[in-house]
Protein backbone atom coordinates (compact mmCIF):
# COMPACT_ATOMS: atom_id res chain seq x y z
CA UNK A 1 0.00 0.00 0.00
CA UNK A 2 1.60 3.11 -1.19
CA UNK A 3 1.65 6.21 1.75
CA UNK A 4 0.36 8.48 -0.86
CA UNK A 5 -3.25 9.24 -0.36
CA UNK A 6 -5.14 7.93 -3.11
CA UNK A 7 -8.49 5.81 -3.53
CA UNK A 8 -10.43 4.13 -0.82
CA UNK A 9 -9.43 0.44 -0.80
CA UNK A 10 -12.24 -2.07 0.50
CA UNK A 11 -11.42 -5.69 1.89
CA UNK A 12 -13.89 -7.61 2.75
CA UNK A 13 -13.78 -11.18 4.71
CA UNK A 14 -16.50 -13.68 5.49
CA UNK A 15 -16.95 -15.17 9.12
CA UNK A 16 -17.88 -18.97 9.15
CA UNK A 17 -19.87 -21.76 10.59
CA UNK A 18 -18.37 -24.96 11.14
CA UNK A 19 -20.21 -27.82 10.15
CA UNK A 20 -18.13 -30.75 11.98
CA UNK A 21 -15.15 -31.38 13.50
CA UNK A 22 -14.86 -29.09 16.66
CA UNK A 23 -11.61 -28.95 18.19
CA UNK A 24 -9.24 -31.10 16.03
CA UNK A 25 -7.75 -28.06 13.95
CA UNK A 26 -5.33 -27.36 16.54
CA UNK A 27 -3.94 -31.31 16.47
CA UNK A 28 -3.34 -31.00 12.35
CA UNK A 29 -7.31 -32.78 11.60
CA UNK A 30 -10.20 -32.65 9.82
CA UNK A 31 -12.67 -29.76 9.94
CA UNK A 32 -15.57 -29.02 7.58
CA UNK A 33 -16.53 -25.06 7.94
CA UNK A 34 -18.12 -23.24 5.54
CA UNK A 35 -17.73 -19.71 4.67
CA UNK A 36 -20.95 -17.48 5.31
CA UNK A 37 -22.91 -14.38 4.00
CA UNK A 38 -22.34 -12.79 7.37
CA UNK A 39 -18.90 -10.18 6.47
CA UNK A 40 -16.56 -7.48 8.41
CA UNK A 41 -15.37 -5.04 5.96
CA UNK A 42 -12.36 -2.98 6.03
CA UNK A 43 -12.30 0.49 4.02
CA UNK A 44 -10.04 3.30 3.72
CA UNK A 45 -6.85 5.26 2.51
CA UNK A 46 -3.39 4.83 3.01
CA UNK A 47 -1.80 6.34 6.34
CA UNK A 48 1.89 6.89 6.93
CA UNK A 49 3.20 5.45 10.20
CA UNK A 50 -0.64 4.77 11.75
CA UNK A 51 -3.81 3.21 11.89
CA UNK A 52 -6.73 4.91 12.29
CA UNK A 53 -10.19 3.04 12.18
CA UNK A 54 -13.60 3.83 13.62
CA UNK A 55 -16.33 1.24 14.00
CA UNK A 56 -19.79 1.89 14.72
CA UNK A 57 -20.66 -1.46 15.69
CA UNK A 58 -17.36 -1.90 17.69
CA UNK A 59 -17.70 1.36 19.57
CA UNK A 60 -14.62 2.90 20.35
CA UNK A 61 -12.14 4.06 17.81
CA UNK A 62 -8.40 2.73 17.06
CA UNK A 63 -5.53 4.92 16.75
CA UNK A 64 -2.57 2.71 16.63
CA UNK A 65 1.07 4.07 15.86
CA UNK A 66 3.63 1.86 13.58
CA UNK A 67 5.45 0.08 13.84
CA UNK A 68 3.46 -1.95 16.14
CA UNK A 69 5.56 -3.18 19.24
CA UNK A 70 2.76 -4.54 21.44
CA UNK A 71 -0.36 -5.98 19.78
CA UNK A 72 -1.36 -7.76 22.84
CA UNK A 73 -2.13 -4.64 25.14
CA UNK A 74 -3.47 -2.09 22.61
CA UNK A 75 -7.04 -0.39 23.16
CA UNK A 76 -9.81 -1.01 22.45
CA UNK A 77 -9.67 -4.68 22.98
CA UNK A 78 -10.65 -5.18 19.35
CA UNK A 79 -7.74 -3.17 17.98
CA UNK A 80 -5.59 -6.31 19.19
CA UNK A 81 -6.87 -8.29 16.07
CA UNK A 82 -5.44 -5.55 13.69
CA UNK A 83 -2.52 -4.51 15.93
CA UNK A 84 -1.37 -8.36 15.21
CA UNK A 85 -1.75 -8.29 11.46
CA UNK A 86 0.31 -5.01 11.33
CA UNK A 87 2.97 -6.17 13.58
CA UNK A 88 3.12 -9.74 11.78
CA UNK A 89 2.93 -7.76 8.29
CA UNK A 90 5.77 -5.13 9.50
CA UNK A 91 3.99 -2.34 8.15
CA UNK A 92 5.26 1.25 8.15
CA UNK A 93 2.45 2.65 5.97
CA UNK A 94 -1.25 1.99 7.72
CA UNK A 95 -5.01 2.81 6.50
CA UNK A 96 -7.60 5.35 7.59
CA UNK A 97 -11.09 4.52 7.63
CA UNK A 98 -13.56 2.46 9.11
CA UNK A 99 -14.72 -0.95 10.30
CA UNK A 100 -18.06 -2.38 9.62
CA UNK A 101 -19.60 -5.98 10.31
CA UNK A 102 -22.77 -8.09 10.33
CA UNK A 103 -21.43 -10.94 11.83
CA UNK A 104 -22.79 -11.24 15.38
CA UNK A 105 -19.57 -10.50 18.23
CA UNK A 106 -19.06 -13.32 20.46
CA UNK A 107 -20.96 -15.90 18.91
CA UNK A 108 -17.88 -18.61 17.25
CA UNK A 109 -18.98 -17.33 14.07
CA UNK A 110 -15.28 -15.83 13.52
CA UNK A 111 -15.83 -12.36 14.09
CA UNK A 112 -12.08 -11.97 14.53
CA UNK A 113 -10.92 -14.12 12.10
CA UNK A 114 -12.95 -11.64 9.47
CA UNK A 115 -11.49 -8.32 11.34
CA UNK A 116 -7.89 -10.04 10.44
CA UNK A 117 -8.34 -11.22 7.10
CA UNK A 118 -9.97 -8.02 6.02
CA UNK A 119 -6.85 -5.97 7.33
CA UNK A 120 -4.29 -7.89 5.89
CA UNK A 121 -5.80 -7.05 2.33
CA UNK A 122 -6.25 -3.47 3.26
CA UNK A 123 -3.33 -3.66 3.84
CA UNK A 124 -1.86 -4.47 0.58
CA UNK A 125 -1.10 -8.25 1.51
CA UNK A 126 -1.46 -10.48 -1.81
CA UNK A 127 0.12 -13.53 0.34
CA UNK A 128 -1.78 -16.73 -1.26
CA UNK A 129 -4.97 -17.89 0.89
CA UNK A 130 -2.92 -20.48 2.96
CA UNK A 131 -0.79 -18.03 3.87
CA UNK A 132 -2.85 -15.44 4.49
CA UNK A 133 -4.59 -17.56 6.80
CA UNK A 134 -1.01 -18.41 8.69
CA UNK A 135 -0.38 -14.73 9.19
CA UNK A 136 -3.53 -14.19 10.87
CA UNK A 137 -3.31 -17.04 12.59
CA UNK A 138 -0.22 -15.63 14.09
CA UNK A 139 -1.43 -11.95 14.17
CA UNK A 140 -4.28 -13.89 16.95
CA UNK A 141 -1.97 -15.94 19.17
CA UNK A 142 0.03 -12.29 19.33
CA UNK A 143 -2.71 -10.62 19.90
CA UNK A 144 -4.73 -12.74 22.33
CA UNK A 145 -2.48 -15.18 23.46
CA UNK A 146 -4.87 -18.05 22.61
CA UNK A 147 -3.64 -20.95 20.59
CA UNK A 148 -6.61 -21.08 17.82
CA UNK A 149 -6.35 -23.27 14.74
CA UNK A 150 -5.95 -22.38 11.29
CA UNK A 151 -9.92 -23.39 10.62
CA UNK A 152 -11.00 -19.87 11.24
CA UNK A 153 -8.72 -17.85 8.78
CA UNK A 154 -8.40 -20.16 6.01
CA UNK A 155 -12.29 -20.47 5.39
CA UNK A 156 -12.89 -17.30 5.78
CA UNK A 157 -9.72 -16.30 3.52
CA UNK A 158 -10.52 -19.59 1.13
CA UNK A 159 -14.20 -19.76 0.70
CA UNK A 160 -15.98 -21.30 -2.13
CA UNK A 161 -19.50 -20.59 -3.23
CA UNK A 162 -22.35 -23.12 -2.80
CA UNK A 163 -19.55 -24.99 -1.23
CA UNK A 164 -18.17 -26.75 2.51
CA UNK A 165 -14.28 -26.91 2.84
CA UNK A 166 -13.01 -30.00 3.64
CA UNK A 167 -9.81 -28.73 5.19
CA UNK A 168 -6.65 -30.94 6.09
CA UNK A 169 -5.17 -28.76 9.21
CA UNK A 170 -2.07 -30.70 9.40
CA UNK A 171 -1.50 -30.15 5.28
CA UNK A 172 -3.79 -27.17 4.71
CA UNK A 173 -4.94 -29.20 1.68
CA UNK A 174 -8.82 -27.49 0.92
CA UNK A 175 -11.46 -29.82 -1.05
CA UNK A 176 -14.32 -27.67 -1.39
CA UNK A 177 -17.50 -29.99 -1.28
CA UNK A 178 -20.94 -28.33 -2.77
CA UNK A 179 -23.63 -28.87 -0.62
CA UNK A 180 -26.73 -30.43 -1.04
CA UNK A 181 -29.83 -28.47 -2.93
CA UNK A 182 -32.09 -30.47 -0.62
CA UNK A 183 -30.42 -28.75 2.46
CA UNK A 184 -30.54 -25.91 4.16
CA UNK A 185 -28.12 -24.55 6.91
CA UNK A 186 -29.88 -22.19 9.97
CA UNK A 187 -27.42 -20.69 12.71
CA UNK A 188 -28.80 -19.40 16.28
CA UNK A 189 -27.12 -17.45 18.50
CA UNK A 190 -27.87 -19.38 21.75
CA UNK A 191 -25.26 -17.00 24.02
CA UNK A 192 -22.35 -14.55 23.90
CA UNK A 193 -19.01 -16.02 24.49
CA UNK A 194 -14.84 -15.11 24.99
CA UNK A 195 -11.83 -17.62 24.36
CA UNK A 196 -9.77 -15.40 26.05
CA UNK A 197 -9.85 -16.23 29.41
CA UNK A 198 -11.85 -19.22 28.77
CA UNK A 199 -11.24 -23.13 29.34
CA UNK A 200 -9.94 -23.23 25.09
CA UNK A 201 -6.40 -23.20 26.19
CA UNK A 202 -6.89 -25.99 28.71
CA UNK A 203 -8.20 -28.08 26.16
CA UNK A 204 -5.35 -27.69 23.73
CA UNK A 205 -3.09 -28.78 26.39
CA UNK A 206 -4.71 -31.65 27.22
CA UNK A 207 -4.85 -32.46 23.86
CA UNK A 208 -0.93 -31.93 23.77
CA UNK A 209 -0.64 -34.44 26.65
CA UNK A 210 -2.57 -37.00 25.05
CA UNK A 211 -0.15 -36.88 21.58
CA UNK A 212 2.83 -37.09 24.34
CA UNK A 213 1.53 -40.28 25.32
CA UNK A 214 0.04 -41.87 22.13
CA UNK A 215 0.96 -39.82 19.04
CA UNK A 216 -0.75 -37.60 16.71
CA UNK A 217 -3.92 -37.55 17.66
CA UNK A 218 -4.65 -37.08 13.40
CA UNK A 219 -3.27 -40.64 13.21
CA UNK A 220 -4.37 -42.29 16.31
CA UNK A 221 -7.35 -44.55 16.40
CA UNK A 222 -10.56 -45.21 18.80
CA UNK A 223 -8.68 -48.15 20.40
CA UNK A 224 -5.69 -45.56 20.99
CA UNK A 225 -6.87 -43.29 23.48
CA UNK A 226 -7.82 -46.46 25.98
CA UNK A 227 -4.14 -46.56 26.16
CA UNK A 228 -3.88 -42.80 27.92
CA UNK A 229 -3.86 -42.73 31.64
CA UNK A 230 -5.60 -39.51 32.46
CA UNK A 231 -9.73 -40.40 32.44
CA UNK A 232 -9.95 -36.07 31.41
CA UNK A 233 -6.82 -36.13 28.99
CA UNK A 234 -8.28 -39.67 27.62
CA UNK A 235 -11.58 -38.55 27.13
CA UNK A 236 -10.56 -35.31 25.34
CA UNK A 237 -8.66 -37.60 22.85
CA UNK A 238 -11.51 -39.82 22.29
CA UNK A 239 -13.49 -36.93 21.74
CA UNK A 240 -10.81 -35.66 18.38
CA UNK A 241 -10.31 -38.92 16.94
CA UNK A 242 -13.83 -39.78 16.83
CA UNK A 243 -14.50 -36.41 15.62
CA UNK A 244 -12.45 -36.35 12.78
CA UNK A 245 -13.67 -39.66 11.68
CA UNK A 246 -17.39 -37.98 11.87
CA UNK A 247 -15.59 -35.64 9.75
CA UNK A 248 -14.82 -37.88 6.59
CA UNK A 249 -18.11 -39.54 6.95
CA UNK A 250 -19.70 -36.45 6.98
CA UNK A 251 -18.24 -35.41 4.13
CA UNK A 252 -19.24 -38.49 1.97
CA UNK A 253 -22.98 -37.85 2.91
CA UNK A 254 -22.10 -34.53 1.61
CA UNK A 255 -21.19 -35.77 -1.89
CA UNK A 256 -23.78 -38.39 -1.75
CA UNK A 257 -26.32 -35.73 -0.97
CA UNK A 258 -27.30 -37.86 2.23
CA UNK A 259 -28.06 -34.95 4.32
CA UNK A 260 -30.08 -36.73 6.92
CA UNK A 261 -27.23 -38.95 6.86
CA UNK A 262 -25.29 -35.75 7.71
CA UNK A 263 -27.31 -34.95 10.43
CA UNK A 264 -26.97 -37.93 12.66
CA UNK A 265 -23.46 -37.13 12.38
CA UNK A 266 -24.29 -33.55 13.52
CA UNK A 267 -26.09 -35.25 16.67
CA UNK A 268 -23.24 -37.01 17.42
CA UNK A 269 -20.57 -34.67 17.39
CA UNK A 270 -22.55 -32.76 19.56
CA UNK A 271 -22.78 -35.20 22.48
CA UNK A 272 -19.24 -35.83 22.02
CA UNK A 273 -18.14 -32.31 22.68
CA UNK A 274 -20.79 -32.42 25.88
CA UNK A 275 -19.73 -35.68 27.20
CA UNK A 276 -16.23 -36.29 26.43
CA UNK A 277 -14.82 -32.60 25.17
CA UNK A 278 -17.07 -30.46 27.78
CA UNK A 279 -17.12 -27.86 26.57
CA UNK A 280 -21.10 -27.10 26.10
CA UNK A 281 -23.60 -25.72 28.20
CA UNK A 282 -26.97 -26.61 29.82
CA UNK A 283 -28.38 -23.23 28.07
CA UNK A 284 -26.87 -24.86 24.57
CA UNK A 285 -27.89 -28.25 25.41
CA UNK A 286 -31.30 -27.41 25.38
CA UNK A 287 -31.48 -25.47 22.61
CA UNK A 288 -29.57 -28.30 20.34
CA UNK A 289 -32.36 -30.34 21.74
CA UNK A 290 -34.89 -28.25 21.11
CA UNK A 291 -33.83 -27.49 17.56
CA UNK A 292 -33.23 -31.62 16.78
CA UNK A 293 -36.57 -31.95 17.52
CA UNK A 294 -38.29 -29.77 15.08
CA UNK A 295 -39.82 -31.01 12.22
CA UNK A 296 -37.43 -31.23 9.11
CA UNK A 297 -34.37 -30.85 11.07
CA UNK A 298 -31.92 -33.66 10.41
CA UNK A 299 -29.78 -32.42 13.02
CA UNK A 300 -28.35 -30.20 15.17
CA UNK A 301 -24.75 -29.77 17.00
CA UNK A 302 -23.14 -25.88 19.25
CA UNK A 303 -20.06 -24.66 16.68
CA UNK A 304 -16.99 -23.21 17.16
CA UNK A 305 -14.82 -23.34 20.52
CA UNK A 306 -17.72 -23.25 22.39
CA UNK A 307 -18.80 -22.57 26.21
CA UNK A 308 -21.36 -20.56 24.82
CA UNK A 309 -21.93 -19.37 20.97
CA UNK A 310 -23.91 -20.51 18.28
CA UNK A 311 -25.88 -23.45 17.17
CA UNK A 312 -25.81 -25.03 13.67
CA UNK A 313 -29.15 -27.27 12.39
CA UNK A 314 -29.23 -28.43 8.94
CA UNK A 315 -32.69 -28.96 7.79
CA UNK A 316 -34.69 -30.08 4.80
CA UNK A 317 -34.61 -27.41 1.99
CA UNK A 318 -38.74 -26.97 2.30
CA UNK A 319 -38.66 -27.25 6.36
CA UNK A 320 -40.52 -23.84 7.82
CA UNK A 321 -37.54 -23.11 10.55
CA UNK A 322 -38.35 -19.73 12.50
CA UNK A 323 -35.74 -16.75 11.40
CA UNK A 324 -35.53 -13.91 13.78
CA UNK A 325 -32.44 -11.63 15.17
CA UNK A 326 -30.70 -14.27 16.93
CA UNK A 327 -31.61 -17.60 14.41
CA UNK A 328 -30.79 -16.91 10.51
CA UNK A 329 -30.65 -19.09 7.17
CA UNK A 330 -26.88 -18.94 5.85
CA UNK A 331 -25.76 -19.21 2.88
CA UNK A 332 -22.17 -20.57 1.96
CA UNK A 333 -20.09 -17.94 0.32
CA UNK A 334 -16.83 -16.76 -1.19
CA UNK A 335 -13.54 -16.08 0.57
CA UNK A 336 -12.31 -12.72 1.39
CA UNK A 337 -11.69 -10.13 -1.63
CA UNK A 338 -10.61 -6.61 -2.04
Amino acid sequence: MSGAKGKTVVARAPGRVNLIGDHTDYTGGLVLPMAIDRYTTVAGQALDGAIRLISEQLHEPLVLNLPVADAAHVMPAWGRYVAGVAHQMGCAVGIEGSVTTTIPIGAGLSSSAALEVATALALGSTLSVTELAQLCRRAEHVATGVPCGIMDQLTSAAGVDGHALLIDCHTLDIEPIALPNNMQVVVKWVAARTLVGSAYADRVAQCAQAEKEIGPLRLASVADTNQIADAVVRARALHVVSENERVREAAKCLQSGDAKGFGLLMNESHESLRSNFAVSTEQMDDAVKQAQALPGVYGARMTGGGFGGCMVMVADSDARLPENDNTWRVRAVGGAAI
